[in-house]
């Protein structure tokens, strides 16, 4: 089955979160659960990307199928909260909070992550995205109850650098739409590439269905390759930058900008580009352990992160021996091998599985869970520390194949 694990990374206007007060992520926490382990979600997506929720959801009922499987939480089944598509976010987190979840997973548009964790944060249950790609969320004030297990959108810099320094490139530059994204992500890309030795020449910016000026502008300054940094003005730019006589293998494309062009584009257009898609492609067995729970699953995007949330969500409540939000959030950071703090020592061993780590809990209360979508190691902003990238290259159809992995030293 062809899938791809793609990310949305939608611009954030982060808004004022009043959240809570503290770090949930450091703080000790007193035993105050119930005995049984909820799980919320919120599906945000609708229209074109409705899409979306289904590999999610797949994905949330997988891992507390394995987690019961394994025993649940302290001999009880974890227990999935009705989810409400229809809703907007804010309903959906309400309703969660009143339905005594202690822990959510989502949302999937970075924009909704504000209102989601403000009342989440509240109520002291941890919001945990398996898609928000905003580097802004890294400083979202949640009072520490916000995590996700997909990396900043700027994570790719170093990687879409390195394919440019790869590929034998001396000097590159950057067209980038305006927006967050935009400004965010090429900053990181030439911060990268002169930490690389790379000589970064004068980029550009443009609007969207607006490039022409801006890719001549690139063009002229003879770059041996251009980092194409957009969403939907990335099909005008690449017909403006193929005017300009900039095709092929001197263009590198951001994960916004990725997509099957096809005949949309002049043939060749693309011919040798590559391309940066955040995540790897789940592997063989998940897919089909996914397409058990839903058999009419047509896609894979943030399933494997989606699994990873649910299942760091577990084996934190397991650590601390309690299922309320306020134990689950100060356990996270560790079960996940990471680190909230500067000069810790390395993490334990891996462990792939909830009942793994589980049976590594009972020797030690270092765990260190790599799951579905790899190493996870959340920061202290609740920030994964590593970042796995798929490439791909195009052909002469202009369309993209599978080419190679990267990965990331810290997602923003």
């Amino acid at each position: 089955m062809p899938v791809l694990a793609l990310s949305l990374g939608a611009v954030l206007s982060l808004g004022a979160c009043a959240g809570t007060g503290g770090n949930a992520r450091v703080e000790p926490a007193e035993a105050s659960g119930d005995g049984v382990l909820r799980v919320g979600v919120i599906l945000d997506n609708s229209g074109d990307n409705a899409f979306l929720n289904a590999p999610q959801l797949a994905a949330v009922r997988l891992a507390i199928q394995d987690i019961n499987a394994a025993g649940g939480h302290k001999g009880r089944p974890v227990e999935l909260l009705p989810v409400h598509p229809d809703q907007d976010t804010a309903k959906q987190a309400s309703d969660a909070a009143a339905a005594k979840a202690d822990v959510v997973i989502g949302p999937t548009d970075s924009s909704h992550a504000p209102a989601a964790a403000d009342i989440l944060s509240r109520a002291h249950i941890p919001l945990i995205s398996p898609a928000n790609t905003a580097a802004g969320l890294s400083g979202l004030a949640s009072g520490g109850y916000y995590f996700r297990t997909v990396a900043a959108d700027v994570a790719q810099g170093p990687v879409l650098a390195k394919l440019a320094k790869d590929a034998g490139a001396a000097t590159i530059n950057v067209l980038y739409q305006e927006g967050s994204y935009g400004k965010d992500l090429s900053g990181a890309v030439s911060e990268a590439a002169k930490g690389a030795g790379l000589t970064v020449l004068p980029g550009a910016r443009f609007k969207a269905g607006a490039a022409a000026e801006a890719a001549l502008s690139a063009s002229k300054a003879k770059p041996d390759a251009v980092v194409v940094i957009a969403r939907e003005g990335a099909r005008d730019a690449l017909v403006e930058l193929n005017s300009a006589g900039v095709a092929g293998s001197r263009i590198i494309l951001s994960d916004g900008a990725f997509a099957r062009y096809g005949s949309g584009l002049a043939p060749g257009t693309l011919e040798g580009a590559r391309a940066v898609v955040p995540g790897q492609l789940p592997g063989a067995a998940f897919q089909a352990k996914l397409l058990a729970v839903d058999p009419a699953l047509k896609d894979v995007s943030f399933a494997a992160e989606t699994y990873d949330a649910v299942t760091l969500a577990a084996l934190a409540a397991a650590r601390a021996q309690d299922d309320a939000g306020r134990s689950i959030a100060a356990n996270l950071v560790p079960v996940s091998g990471g680190t909230a703090s500067s000069g810790a020592g390395a993490p334990a061993a891996p462990c792939l599985s909830y009942k793994e780590c589980l049976g590594g809990l009972a020797g030690s209360p270092d765990i260190n869970y790599d799951g579905e979508s790899g190493p996870v190691a959340f920061d202290s902003n609740g920030d994964i520390t590593s970042a796995a990238f798929s490439v791909y290259t195009f052909g002469a159809d202009n369309n993209p194949s599978l080419s190679g992995r990267e990965t990331a030293g810290h997602s923003g």
